[in-house]
């Protein structure tokens, strides 16, 4: 398997990674690439640039800010996994990142590459929107904040634009009581469905386009999940009632 032919851009600031989204058409952002080298190889994607921020300096910091933790552009998966600061401010994050695949898999990947990708089997997103967090969008035109109920347009879509990079998500502090339970084949797959639950907030995902905010006294409400070979819509409406039980009682 081999990536379709693309232009390769290695950027060494945040300036001139925008200046080249701003100015390039159809180019791609690579961070930990753990998402993005499997569509490229399978040959899912074909963009025509690829601008790897990796040689980017400070923008791997997590750090406190504003009553929450924030999480930079190439924060590696696993350094939030093992991070004093977010196990102390935010963790239910910390548990989140644990259910994402495998550590091997985490050394490489990045929070905020999960959040772009907008998988909606994807445990990030959920957590960002269950909590109310936010991501810092920058570019060549300016800053902006977009809020997660905002961030999540479909799968695998977000109001990103095109010359838009992903440069730091921001997590309020974990209220309490809170949890994250999924159901899987296998640990590391995606999830046939999964509920975070932060205070009395619940969001689902696996189950819709898009990570979804519910009601946790009837959580299945105007869902209508898609079945595939691993679980029929039934099952995973199933699972929801399940596994919102579980969270809210724990």
């Amino acid at each position: 398997m081999k990536p379709p032919p693309f232009e390769y851009h290695a950027p060494t600031s945040v300036d001139e990674a925008c200046s080249l989204l701003g100015s390039l058409d159809d180019a791609k952002v690579l961070a930990g690439g753990q998402s993005l080298v499997p569509l490229l190889n399978f040959r899912l994607a074909r963009p025509a640039h690829i601008v790897d921020i990796n040689r980017v300096g400070g923008l791997d910091r997590i750090y406190e800010r504003d009553g929450g933790v924030a999480v930079q552009a190439l924060a590696r998966q696993a350094a939030v996994e093992d991070s004093e600061i977010v196990a102390r401010v935010c963790p239910l994050l910390r548990d989140a990142t644990k259910l994402v695949a495998h550590r091997v898999i985490r050394n490489r990947g990045t929070v905020c590459g999960s959040l772009a990708h907008a998988d909606p089997a994807s445990e990030l997103p959920a957590v960002l929107l269950a909590l109310g967090g936010s991501v810092v969008a920058v570019s060549a035109r300016g800053r902006r904040v977009i809020p997660a109920n905002q961030l999540f347009t479909g799968v695998f879509e977000t109001s990103l634009a095109s010359d838009e990079l992903l440069a730091e998500a921001w997590f309020p502090a974990s209220p309490r009581p809170f949890a994250i339970l999924e159901e899987s084949r296998r640990h590391g797959d995606f999830a046939l469905a999964g509920v975070v639950r932060a205070g009395k907030s619940l969001a689902l995902f696996g189950v819709a386009p898009t990570p979804v905010l519910a009601d946790p006294r009837n959580p299945t409400n105007g869902l209508e999940p898609s079945g595939d070979l691993e679980a029929t819509p039934e099952f995973r409406l199933h699972l929801v009632r399940v596994l919102t039980e579980k969270a809210f009682a724990a």
